[in-house]
């Protein structure tokens, strides 16, 4: 193994162990941080393949094309690479733009389905680059990609309220 993998391989572990922008309580009984013109949604996504779940919240403020990722949070069950895949989520989409989340999001789905053929870049993904080496495991990519399809819906439908 190189250096490189051992580093995307901790780096997954300590965010499986570290679960950044994670609820301990059901996301149901957090009241929403709604202030301004903010608007919230979740999605809920399930893995059938093996069961891992997670609830994603989103809130965007400002409305319109300057609309920010102002706050996340998740609460989900799952193997570590789920798990590690929505706390990585969390620190590298919070803040940003929705354009620039997209973005992102996009760059990492076409990592995942490259099945190893393109290289993560870490400039743009950051430490979501770490899940490179789980595009060559298919059955994997679905536990990598899952907070990130929670993520992508719950936007969606941020912003069509």
């Amino acid at each position: 193994m190189s250096n490189l993998q051992q580093l995307y391989q901790t780096i997954i572990l300590d965010h499986s162990k570290a679960r950044h922008g994670a609820s301990a309580e059901p996301l149901a009984d957090m009241p929403a941080p709604v202030h301004g013109e903010a608007r919230v949604a979740e999605s809920h996504q399930v893995n059938t393949t093996c069961g891992d779940e997670v609830t994603m919240r989103v809130t965007l403020s400002p409305a319109g094309a300057e609309a920010r990722v102002e706050h996340l949070v998740w609460r989900g069950e799952g193997c570590s690479i789920s798990v590690a895949s929505a706390s990585v989520l969390n620190d590298e989409l919070r803040g940003l733009t929705v354009a620039e989340a997209r973005a992102i999001l996009d760059t990492f789905r076409e990592m995942l389905r490259s099945r190893g053929t393109i290289e993560p870049d870490e400039e743009v993904l950051g430490d979501a680059a770490a899940f490179g080496g789980v595009s060559r495991y298919p059955a994997r990519v679905k536990c990598a990609m899952l907070p990130w399809v929670a993520f992508e819906a719950a936007v969606l439908e941020a912003e069509s309220s």
